[in-house]
């Protein structure tokens, strides 16, 4: 009883589907607004590129979006990061003059 399955063909063009980074420039957008917006512009051109068969646009734009997605979120992390460290040092330094 077992069946051979063999996967459907792809899209017409033959060529694999860009990812659009969609899903990171909206996590990009909580934590850096100036450079979230550029990352969900780029990740939403991807797929009406790709659409028009302008694949080598579209990866340029999922490129960008990616790109702006993590130096948004890199950017937070690294305030965040900051942040703790002087709270650490400074608080730590209120609790020894007690």
């Amino acid at each position: 009883m077992s069946q051979n399955w063999t996967p459907p063909p792809p899209a017409a063009g033959g060529s694999t589907p860009v990812p659009n980074n969609l899903v990171i420039a909206i996590i990009s957008i909580l934590c850096c607004l100036p450079l979230g917006i550029p990352a969900i512009i780029f990740a939403t051109q991807v797929n009406n590129k790709a659409a028009a068969g302008d694949i080598a646009g579209a990866q340029e734009s999922a490129r960008k979006a990616k790109m702006f997605a993590m130096i948004g979120i890199g950017l937070w992390l690294l305030l965040v990061i900051v942040y703790v460290i002087i709270i650490v040092f400074f608080g730590g330094l209120s609790m020894m003059n007690r």
